[in-house]
């Protein structure tokens, strides 16, 4: 079975009560079910995990790598400036596998400096501004690349 790590950066464990005017009204394990259930229905395993700590997050992007997983990530923060998240992202792409940057909201529509992504340059593609959707269309696009 194929499997997809979805993996969430900073505040992404404070959904539903951080903005929920930008963010939904979803919380992260809302997110996880919904995520687990896409999967399944696509023939994906998929483990959902969230972390504020960027060496965490690097480390389970080269855990991915070396288990030959796919990636669905949402950086948050980490997007507009973590060039070493983005080297890690960029070892994905590398060995073949899918890496998707996906965005609960539409950055382009928010404060200039959520405009540049240093993600985006080495993902396969982004989603971006349909909130819990946009995960959900990234699993799709994974299992239709896998």
């Amino acid at each position: 079975m194929t499997t997809v790590l979805v993996l969430n950066g900073p505040n992404l464990g404070r959904l539903g009560v951080r903005e929920p005017d930008v963010y939904g009204h979803d919380t992260l394990a809302d997110l996880a079910k919904a995520c687990e259930e896409q999967g399944a229905e696509l023939g994906l395993e998929v483990e959902v995990r969230q972390t504020d700590d960027e060496s965490e997050m690097i480390g389970w992007v080269h855990g991915a790598v070396d288990a030959g997983s796919h990636v669905v990530l949402n950086p948050a923060a980490f997007t507009h400036y973590s060039y070493a998240v983005r080297d890690a992202c960029a070892m994905v792409t590398k060995a073949g596998l899918v890496l998707i940057e996906v965005h609960l909201s539409n950055p382009a529509t928010r404060e200039v400096f959520r405009h540049t992504s240093v993600v985006s340059g080495v993902a396969t593609g982004t989603i971006a501004g349909f909130g819990r959707e946009g995960y959900l269309l990234a699993l799709r696009a994974v299992a239709a690349r896998s």
